[in-house]
Order: C-alpha cells, then sequence, then structure tokens
C-alpha cells in the first residue's frame, strides 16, 4: 500500500473506497440512474421515500436511497464521456452486476422531433475518443434490448412521447456538436446535417460511453434523454419545459428500472426477457 491506496493502477483504499466517487461496496444500490447534472442528481433522489446515503466528491454526486420499495442509487457524473468512464469503471467496482440507466438531455437532429419529447437510444455512434482506449473504432455502442423495451413501456405508462433509435455522442457540447460561437469555429460545421442524413435521431455527450463499457463488462444498461434542442431550426427550449421534460425523463428511468427488476426475476436462466413464445407462433 502506497498513501493509503492499493496502487497506481487500482486507486482504492483498504475499504474499497474508490478515489474518484469516494463510493466504497455496499454504499451503491444494483439499480443505478446517471445523469451529468449534479442538481439533477438531488432533484431525482427528491422523489425517493427514503435515504441512506449521500456522498459528493468532485464533481460527482451520489444518494442512495428507496424509490417505491426499490433500492436505487442516483448518480450526478458531470458532463462528457471522459467523466462518465470514470463513473462507471469505480461504480462497477461497487457493484457486481449493476442495472444503469442515463436519464440525459440531448438536441434532436430529425423533423417531427419537438421539446419535451424523449429520445431512448437503441445504439449510439461513438464519436468521443474516450472509448476507443477500450475498444476497436467500429466497435457498437448498443443498448441492451430490455432496457429500450423497458423505457419505451415506462414511457408509455406517463403518456409521454418518445422516440427510438440512434444517438450520436459527441466529446464537445460547442464545435463538436457544429455550434459556431463568436471567435470559435467549428472544423465540421455541418455535422448535424451530416449526421441527420444517416438517420441519427439526436447528439449528446455521454450515451455512447455507457454503453461500451456495459457490454465490455457485462451489464444491463440503457439510455434516455428528453429534447432541450431541436437542431434543424435552432430552437433552445423554456425554463418551464425545460423543468416538465426533465421530470418525465427521470420519472421514465425510475419506471424501467422498476421493469428491469421485475424483468430479470421472470426471465430465470434464459439470457434475457422477451414477451414470450405465444407471440412467437406463426399465423395460419
Amino acid at each position: 500500500m502506497t498513501q493509503g491506496y492499493e496502487s497506481a493502477t487500482v486507486v482504492r483504499d483498504a475499504e474499497g473506497r474508490q478515489y474518484h466517487i469516494a463510493l466504497k461496496p455496499g454504499e451503491v444500490a444494483r439499480h443505478i440512474i446517471l445523469v451529468g447534472d449534479p442538481e439533477r442528481a438531488r432533484r431525482v433522489a427528491g422523489t425517493f421515500e427514503s435515504i441512506e446515503l449521500e456522498r459528493t466528491n468532485r464533481e460527482y454526486v451520489t444518494i442512495t436511497g428507496r424509490h417505491q420499495g426499490l433500492r436505487v442509487s442516483v448518480m450526478g457524473t458531470g458532463m462528457g464521456a471522459a467523466s462518465t468512464e470514470i463513473a462507471i469503471v469505480e461504480l462497477t467496482q461497487c457493484v457486481e452486476q449493476p442495472v444503469m440507466i442515463r436519464c440525459g438531455s440531448t438536441g434532436a437532429l430529425q423533423p417531427g422531433m419537438a421539446l419535451g419529447d424523449l429520445v431512448i437510444s437503441q445504439a449510439s455512434l461513438r464519436l468521443e475518443n474516450t472509448t476507443r482506449f477500450y475498444v476497436d473504432d467500429g466497435y457498437p455502442a448498443v443498448a441492451d434490448p430490455q432496457a429500450v423495451m423497458a423505457l419505451a413501456a415506462a414511457a408509455d405508462a406517463i403518456g409521454q412521447r418518445y422516440h427510438v433509435g440512434v444517438t450520436a455522442t459527441s466529446p464537445s457540447f460547442y464545435a463538436g456538436q457544429g455550434r459556431a460561437v463568436a471567435g470559435f469555429s467549428p472544423r465540421e460545421p455541418d455535422i448535424v446535417e451530416r449526421l441527420a442524413r444517416q438517420g441519427v435521431k439526436n447528439l449528446e455527450m455521454e450515451t455512447s460511453c455507457l454503453l461500451t463499457l456495459a457490454t465490455l463488462r457485462g451489464f444491463v444498461a440503457g439510455a434516455v434523454c428528453a429534447v432541450y434542442a431541436t437542431r434543424g431550426d435552432d430552437v433552445f427550449i423554456s425554463p418551464a419545459q425545460k423543468d416538465m421534460a426533465e421530470k418525465a425523463c427521470v420519472t421514465t428511468g425510475l419506471g424501467a428500472l422498476h421493469l428491469l427488476d421485475a424483468m430479470e426475476r421472470a426471465r430465470g436462466s434464459r439470457p434475457i426477457w422477451h414477451p414470450g413464445l405465444e407471440l412467437a407462433k406463426p399465423t395460419r
């Protein structure tokens, strides 16, 4: 041990407390909501009926409690794939088989998508470079199909409009998403148009990192984002709309965790839960 930590590679103390998130095994629930904004994490925890732990270290805010009887942790990871990578790697050192849902914000790229809508990611285009240190460039960032189904069902349960499709994850909010601000010109100003032509639904900053690392580690993960900007007409959400959209996104994410818990119990030894063999019977 050097200065109380295991090594320069495994930076945890004798209790297993992780260096960046300041959490150890037992302090994190299996079912986890990931958000970028630390204040959003606190708003998510405001829906818990009880809280057993609150921990803030660096940009990471973690609260563990009970939501409608289910033990849940919510973490504010900060913005971008790099900080999300640290959160995910260290969380998986605290809980062996987590279930993670990202509840974020996003810019919509396709016609017919409105401010306040939700986008459920089937997969994500890896424009960020954090995951390139784990996998080949062509490696797909895909959501667990159970998470996609659970998020869609949870959104339907509250009557929330949503879209399902491919997300793009950028390493940047400004130039990387084609935003030209005084004094800063993007190298690829037409990136939004290029992605839209490829059928990409939305553009954000964390999803591909979560989905790639979840596949590597072998745990269930998904992502749902609220539309805060429609890039085609260059409109950003109002504060009142933003609050409503965030609430719908968080409610959908939490609802999905409950459904995923039920799916896990129902599937038994099968690799994934599915609606059942009756739907698979051929019709004559």
